[in-house]
């Protein structure tokens, strides 16, 4: 069963700027200036929507956005957001249930994998893989261990948290550097935030 955020759809961004300050918007918004223009783009697991007002700075026409939810209350709130002269499409489903079509620009997933283990993110992987075309951008933004003792106490904290209210399943990091390399993607950009806890990753799909 998929984590559902919905019993902390009032108060996430609040919280995450409590604990992060704004490492994790930064994370995410370092990413944008790397969608092409008049890209087709899909944001999987996009939150309350805040994501929506940034691309659209960059971005205010000629972009087709599907943004894919599982929360129906982060979804309310994302559909309130300025998009400009985008096309969005709102999904409310898990990603990985979402039918999609094979022909996207630019995959977004940010703070997603998280939310899985090892034994189901090959799945979901696969499913957003699948999504994006040869030569594409997958933007990448997630927690990460590099080996400092307060990162594992963080982590496990937050997970804690999440299991409790949202049902997040997992009580560690997935293996997601393993489903990149399987899958041949270059990393042609990188930066990380908060002490190395935050990493952003801008890969290419090989062809």
């Amino acid at each position: 069963m998929p984590a559902n955020y919905d019993n902390s759809a009032s108060f996430y961004d609040k919280l995450s700027r409590l604990v992060f300050g704004k490492a994790l918007i930064n994370a995410q918004v370092w990413l944008l200036p790397h969608i092409p223009k008049n890209a087709k783009v899909l944001i999987a697991g996009g939150g309350t929507g805040w994501i929506l007002d940034e691309i659209t700075k960059l971005h205010p026409s000629g972009l087709s956005i599907s943004y894919v939810e599982l929360s129906a209350k982060m979804m309310a709130l994302s559909q309130k957001r300025h998009t400009g002269q985008n096309t969005v499409t709102y999904i409310n489903k898990p990603a990985e249930q979402a039918n999609l079509p094979a022909d996207f620009d630019v995959v977004i997933t940010p703070f997603l994998f998280d939310n899985f283990t090892d034994a189901t993110l090959p799945g979901v992987f696969k499913h957003l893989h699948n999504t994006l075309k040869t030569g594409g951008l997958w933007l990448y933004a997630d927690f990460q261990l590099t080996g400092k003792w307060w990162q594992y106490a963080m982590l496990k904290s937050m997970l804690l948290f999440f299991k409790v209210l949202c049902g997040v399943p997992s009580w560690r990091l997935p293996d997601v550097d393993k489903q990149f390399n399987i899958s041949r993607y270059a990393v042609i950009d990188r930066k990380s935030f908060f002490g190395d806890f935050v990493v952003s990753r801008v890969y290419k799909k090989a062809g």
